[in-house]
């Protein structure tokens, strides 16, 4: 079947989070540096299958694309290019750092953890799977 990347993609740092081959489970796997990305999802696709990335689509309230998508649009054209056998897809990401945060408050998670924006981003791509799993399913 193939697992299921997604991305919060930032322009400092993206959150990764991916799927068992099932796609049955959404799970956070890392974070990295945004200037290391698309090399790490090369390595990342050759040690596994992976069918699908989901890359969040961040937008204002008013629906009307974020500051960000710019970067976002450059970094899709070298991960067709580099991943072209991989599928593509965008996912609504709004609010998932305030759900990532309230996520780490409600678990208890003290707030020197909380203050740490590599394991928000994390937690944030692991939402994005999840609604893009909520939304195919």
């Amino acid at each position: 079947m193939g697992r299921i990347l997604a991305l919060d993609y930032g322009i400092k740092r993206t959150g990764i989070a991916v799927t068992d081959p099932l796609q049955i489970i959404a799970s956070g796997l890392n974070t990295v540096e945004t200037h290391n990305l698309l090399a790490f999802l090369v390595r990342y696709v050759k040690e596994e299958k992976v069918k699908t990335i989901v890359v969040g689509e961040p937008r204002q309230m008013d629906g009307s694309p974020s500051e960000s998508e710019a970067f976002i649009q450059v970094f899709l054209k070298g991960l067709k290019v580099a991943l072209p056998t991989v599928n593509i897809v965008r996912q609504d990401e709004r609010f998932t750092s305030k759900m990532a945060n309230r996520t780490l408050i409600e678990g208890g998670t003290k707030k020197k953890k909380r203050m740490n924006k590599a394991l928000v981003d994390e937690i944030s791509a692991t939402l994005i799977l999840q609604a893009y799993l909520n939304r195919i399913q």
